[in-house]
């Protein structure tokens, strides 16, 4: 799927995840993509929480044996 930009998360712990990404949604454009990769189980709870609670909207997530991705539209 493709994305304005990423963040990667990987080997950080809760609430590491969900702190860089509400950084750094803000430098998505509103109506951009933000891929978020992250080994964290916690992120499977935390970022669709994190989305529903601002506004913005999970297009996708999936997961490897390794990692977790999330792709996040931006809202306004």
């Amino acid at each position: 799927m493709e994305h304005d930009l990423a963040l990667d998360a990987t080997g950080l712990m809760c609430p590491e995840p969900v702190m860089l990404l509400h950084n750094r949604i803000n430098e998505v454009p509103v109506g951009g993509t933000l891929l978020v990769i992250a080994t964290d189980p916690s992120t499977t709870r935390d970022i669709p929480r994190f989305c529903h609670f601002l506004g913005h909207e999970l297009l996708a997530q999936a997961e490897d044996e390794k990692t977790f991705r999330y792709y996040i539209r931006r809202a306004t």
